[in-house]
């Protein structure tokens, strides 16, 4: 019994990149890396040609990883915001059952359900009663780590897509071996991402692997 709860059970999450976010970032990679690497089967490629479409898959991946990144520091700068505003209201609000719906809303949908207003209430007085907090330095520091990191993601998985035709010179084989790569890439990100939610992470890497199959194939489908 307790092998089947462990092989279920979710992963805590310590890191400086946050598990969805860390696994996004690859797929995101992985999946525009292909985009281009698998026009190669359609196109009469030369060694010029197949440079170019390396190059703009290398240009396009560091671009969506700065752009990632940024945006990751405009929400996250955003959401302190969010979180402070509601601190504030719930702190010097006179009206206590809307400072309680705000505590509400905050709180992910799965434990809301199950807490008593008896127990909503009681977190709404500890706040009113407690200090307000004090920006930390080091909050804006992680945030800004968390975007390089982002950043990085996003460009170092187009390499193991690219490598193989940089190393093979027949580009058939070069191609499979690219499109392998790729698929276990995906493939085991949602391995993670079924570890993390305790969900069947076999089921869940295969589900991914084929979503990121059919996106490949619609974004090139579209000229992307």
């Amino acid at each position: 019994m307790e092998d089947k709860i462990s092989q279920t059970k979710p992963v805590r999450d310590n890191a400086w990149i946050s598990t969805e976010d860390r696994i996004s970032e690859i797929l995101y990679g992985v999946i525009m890396a292909l985009t281009f690497t698998c026009t190669i089967s359609v196109t009469k490629t030369d060694k010029t040609t197949l440079n170019d479409l390396l190059f703009c898959a290398l240009s396009c991946n560091t671009a969506w990883g700065l752009i990632d990144a940024v945006m990751y520091l405009v929400f996250a700068k955003t959401d302190e915001s969010r979180e402070s505003s509601i601190l504030k209201f719930v702190r010097k609000s006179n009206n206590s059952r809307e400072a309680c719906q705000f505590i509400t809303d905050a709180l992910p949908s799965s434990i809301a359900g199950v807490m008593q207003p008896g127990e909503i209430e009681l977190i709404r007085q500890r706040i009113a009663l407690s200090p307000e907090p004090k920006p930390v330095k080091g909050d804006r520091i992680k945030d800004f780590k968390t975007a390089a990191g982002i950043f990085l993601i996003v460009l170092l998985s187009t390499f193991p897509v690219a490598i193989p035709f940089l190393f093979h010179s027949n580009l058939q084989i070069a191609l499979r071996i690219s499109n392998a790569i790729g698929i276990l890439m995906m493939f085991f990100c949602g391995w993670g991402l079924g570890k993390y939610a305790g969900r069947n992470s076999l089921l869940t890497g295969i589900t991914i692997s084929l979503f990121g199959i059919i996106l490949v194939t619609i974004a090139i489908a579209l000229g992307g």
